[in-house]
């Protein structure tokens, strides 16, 4: 389960765990006295979520190759993070009683060629591209913490996300930078 005590901050947060615990007890129907505004804000903020973490989780997926690779392990890991991560945002959506927007599959297509084009580009270009991909999810998730009146318990989800995304920059720095040492070590012999 998600340690509330951390909310504040995401440095804290056990990055070990790629699919917190949810019981029954957690999904409930939310909002119900909220106004339409407010309503409308965090729907929308979570249609989009759901929709950029669904492009995530299609990168990873035609990121990943066939080789016995760290890489690979990294990658599924990724993958299976955001796809928690699309859950999570699937399951808030039909709480507050909206439907994934329409437009989604577009966003699937966007992750297909960012997946299967990076990856064709070499580990180089890709890891960039996860870095890329994964800053501009801390500033969307950044913004909407900032903009949106969540109720208490969705913040906490949005907070463990973003954490989650730092997490995984600093994974693919640290690959990039074991890469780029490889990369310089065969060309030194």
């Amino acid at each position: 389960m998600i340690d509330s005590e951390n909310t504040d901050q995401p440095g804290r947060w056990d990055m070990s765990i790629i699919r917190p615990e949810m019981r029954f007890e957690d999904v409930m129907q939310r909002g119900v006295e909220f106004s339409a505004s407010r309503l409308r804000k965090i729907g929308a903020a979570l249609r989009k979520l759901h929709t950029v973490e669904l492009m995530a989780t299609t990168i990873y997926r035609y990121q990943i190759t066939k080789a016995d690779s760290q890489l690979n392990t990294y990658l599924i890991a990724a993958m299976c993070n955001e796809m928690t991560h699309l859950q999570d945002f699937q399951v808030k959506v039909y709480e507050y009683r909206r439907r994934p927007r329409l437009t989604r599959l577009a966003h699937w297509f966007v992750g297909f060629f960012i997946g299967r084009g990076s990856r064709m580009l070499g580990v180089g270009v890709m890891l960039r591209c996860n870095i890329w991909l994964e800053a501009k999810a801390v500033s969307a998730y950044q913004e909407l913490l900032e903009k949106v009146d969540w109720d208490d318990e969705t913040r906490v989800i949005l907070e463990k996300n973003q954490a989650d995304e730092v997490g995984h920059i600093a994974r693919w720095q640290e690959r990039l930078g074991v890469y780029r040492a490889s990369k310089a070590s065969k060309s030194r012999h």
